[in-house]
């Protein structure tokens, strides 16, 4: 069996589509509500079992059950950038990530988790996922840090060569719909030229860089996916990996794109950076893909206009989530 915590998530229900397309329903999908029922990314697809994620964290300490996994892919998490419970995030994504990490490794399941490239903070330190430089990465908010303190907690451990940490980088694509203001600028772009007919983007407060010339590593999920799980067909492939493109884009690129998806010319505002971001927001994110590379994996990604173009045609048009 496989099993995917955060499955009613975003990248979690994206990696059950693609395992029900590989023909794979023997899936435990994990997640924080006590029913699945009406769960609109989870409801179109195939698995065997939910469980919440304390049930399943009890259920995974039993060696009996333990032993009918083959691979946990833990996508689980609190993701929200502006979170300040610092409590919570120490909790949720890094106590209960190190207690599923024990208890795979300690069973043998292929343990492979989502760490994040917002552990890069300002990219000072640059975009390379090298487990030997992590300790000099300075995270700009509590939820980085919480996927920071699980990678170091696993280098300090000696466990990174028995598992996968995963750095996504800006990822997008169907599915993200329930995720409010975390939602990528692909769905709330389409979102305002839908109702408004425009786009507002944040004017740049650095010099270097043109009013909506802030770059990002723009992955689509069916990309990222692709990559995730490609690491379960490769057991002696472990460590810290980023998961991107290897190309920075910026926004006008980006919503220019979702203009033409729409046939329709572009038409772009530019508002003040707010207050509360300054000093915490990336301006350029690239992830260095060579590692992966290395590693073997040698699929190419979709084209950024390409990928859009998939994404707003086929799934915010009609509000389409993933079918199994």
């Amino acid at each position: 069996m496989i099993a995917i915590t955060g499955a009613a998530g975003f990248i979690g229900s994206n990696i059950v589509w693609h395992l029900n397309r590989a023909g794979r329903h023997d899936l435990i999908v994990v997640d924080v509500h006590e029913t699945d029922a009406g769960n609109a990314n989870l409801a179109p697809l195939a698995y065997e079992r939910y469980l919440t994620k304390d049930a399943f964290r009890d259920w995974l300490r039993d060696p009996q059950n333990a032993g009918q996994l083959e691979t946990l892919y833990h996508m689980g998490a609190c993701s929200s950038t502006t979170e300040t419970d610092a409590d919570y995030l120490a909790e949720n994504n890094y106590g209960y990530t190190r207690d599923l990490c024990e208890l795979c490794l300690a069973n043998g399941v292929r343990f492979i988790n989502a760490s994040s490239a917002a552990t890069y903070g300002d990219g000072e330190q640059g975009y390379v996922d090298d487990e030997a430089l992590i300790h000099e990465l300075k995270p700009l908010n509590l939820y980085a840090h919480s996927k920071q303190d699980f990678d170091l907690w696993a280098r300090a451990e000696g466990v990174l060569d028995r598992i996968v940490c995963l750095k996504y980088f800006n990822v997008y694509g169907p599915n993200e719909w329930h995720k409010d203001d975390m939602r990528s600028m692909v769905c709330k772009g389409f979102e305002q030229i839908r109702d408004h007919g425009q786009v507002k983007l944040f004017a740049s407060d650095l010099p270097p860089y043109p009013d909506g010339g802030q770059q990002r590593d723009f992955v689509y999920v069916k990309d990222a996916v692709a990559m995730t799980v490609w690491f379960a067909s490769q057991p002696e492939v472990n460590g810290i990996f980023n998961v991107g493109t290897g190309e920075a884009n910026d926004w006008n690129r980006l919503i220019t794109a979702i203009f033409k998806a729409l046939g329709q010319e572009p038409d772009i505002a530019y508002v003040p950076m707010p207050e509360h971001l300054k000093g915490k927001y990336q301006y350029h994110t690239e992830a260095a893909m060579g590692k992966i590379r290395a590693a073997g994996y040698d699929q190419p990604c979709t084209l950024l206009e390409e990928a859009v173009a998939d994404y707003v045609n086929n799934h915010l048009v009609g509000g389409k989530h993933l079918e199994s």
